[in-house]
C-alpha cells in the first residue's frame, strides 16, 4: 500500500535554550566533578526525557532541601529560580550549593529588587504557582509582589500608591498576551515603570514567532514538550490565534494519536524551549514509518546565546 505524503513544516528556532542547555550541563558537569548522587531540587527544567536521563547519570531530585542527607554532596537549584528563602535554609544547614537559575531569570529577580528598593509596589505578570513565580516573588518580602495573570486582573488590581508602581514578567508568557496586559496596566497606571529591557526571554520570542510563521502554512501543528512546561503550553495557543485551531502539545513520539492526524497533509512541528531535539528527531522517524515525508523547515533566526557556567564547575 502506498504511503500517504505529508508535509513536516519545522519551525526554527526550536528546543533548547540556552538557560536549559546552561542548567544539564551544571547537572552533568557537577557529577563529573563530585561524582554520584548530585541533588536537584525541583525538576531542573521542565522535561521528563531530559530529567529522566539524568537520573541515570547519578542525579536525585527532590522536592525540599529537608529530603537530602547531610552527605556533603552538592544540591542544584533548577533553571527556574528559587525563593531567597532556599539558598538560605541551604546555608543555615551549610550546604553545599550550586544555582542553576537561568541568566535571564536572575535578570527578572535583579529587577524586582531594584524597583523594590526604590520604593516602587511591584506588579509581576506570569502564572500563578510556576516555580519561576515563585522564586520571583520570593526575592521580596511577603505581600511586596502583586501577582497579575489576565486583564481582568489588571482592572481589579488595588495598589498603594499608582505614581510608586513597577511592572516584572514571568520570561516564558506570550508576547502578544503579555503586551496587552502591559497596556492595560499602562493605561491604568500611566506613572508605572517597566523594565529596561523586556522581560520575556529571547528564545520564548524566537520560538512563537517561528509557530506564527509555520502555523498558517499547516492543516496541524504538534508541540514537543512537557505538559508543566509554560513555553510550550504557550505555542500551542499561538498556533490556535494564528491560522491552526489544530494544535496539541505531546511528549513523546508515542503519544501521536494517528486517528488525529487523518486529513492531514502538511503538519507544523516545533519543541519548547526545554524539549531536545532528538524528541523532535524521534517523531519526524516514526512520520516516515507511515507517510512519504518532505521536510520543509522555516528559519527566522539564528540563535548563538552562550551564558557562563558556574565558578563552583571550574569551567572556562
Amino acid at each position: 500500500m502506498d504511503k500517504e505524503e505529508l508535509t513536516l513544516i519545522l519551525a526554527s528556532p526550536r528546543g533548547f535554550c540556552a538557560g536549559v542547555d546552561r542548567a544539564i550541563q551544571i547537572v552533568e558537569l557537577a557529577l563529573e566533578k563530585y561524582g554520584r548522587p548530585v541533588y536537584v531540587r525541583h525538576e531542573i527544567v521542565h522535561n521528563k526525557y531530559v530529567v529522566d536521563s539524568l537520573k541515570e547519570k547519578g542525579a536525585i531530585f527532590v522536592e525540599e532541601l529537608d529530603e537530602i542527607p547531610q552527605d556533603g554532596q552538592p544540591v542544584i537549584f533548577s533553571a527556574h529560580g528559587v525563593p531567597k528563602s532556599v539558598p538560605a535554609h541551604a546555608k543555615k544547614r551549610e550546604m553545599f550549593y550550586i544555582d542553576a537559575t537561568c541568566p535571564l531569570v536572575s535578570k527578572v529577580h535583579r529587577e524586582a529588587e531594584r524597583h523594590y528598593q526604590q520604593g516602587d509596589q511591584v506588579i509581576l505578570i506570569g502564572h500563578a504557582g510556576h516555580p519561576e513565580v515563585i522564586g520571583t516573588m520570593g526575592q521580596l518580602p511577603s505581600g511586596a509582589v502583586i501577582l497579575v495573570e489576565t486583564l481582568e486582573d489588571v482592572a481589579r488590581v488595588r495598589v498603594n500608591d499608582p505614581e510608586n508602581l513597577a511592572y516584572c514578567t514571568q520570561t516564558t508568557l506570550s508576547v502578544d498576551d503579555t503586551a496587552e496586559i502591559v497596556g492595560a496596566l499602562q493605561a491604568r497606571f500611566p506613572a508605572i515603570k517597566g523594565p529596561r529591557k523586556e522581560d520575556i526571554c529571547y528564545a520564548t520570542t524566537n520560538r512563537q514567532a517561528a509557530m506564527k510563521e509555520i502555523a498558517a502554512l499547516s492543516d496541524a501543528v504538534i508541540v514537543i514538550g512537557a505538559p508543566n512546561s509554560s513555553n510550550s503550553n504557550r505555542l500551542v495557543e499561538v498556533a490556535r490565534q494564528n491560522g491552526c485551531v489544530k494544535a496539541i502539545l505531546i511528549q513523546r513520539a508515542s503519544d501521536i494519536d494517528w486517528a488525529w492526524m487523518e486529513g492531514v497533509s502538511k503538519l507544523g512541528l516545533s519543541a519548547g524551549a526545554s524539549a531536545p531535539e532528538t524528541l523532535v528527531e524521534e517523531v519526524v522517524t516514526l512520520m516516515r514509518t507511515r507517510y512519504n515525508v518532505l521536510i520543509q523547515e522555516t528559519v527566522l533566526t539564528e540563535e548563538n546565546v552562550y551564558f557562563k557556567l558556574p565558578k563552583a564547575l571550574n569551567v572556562a
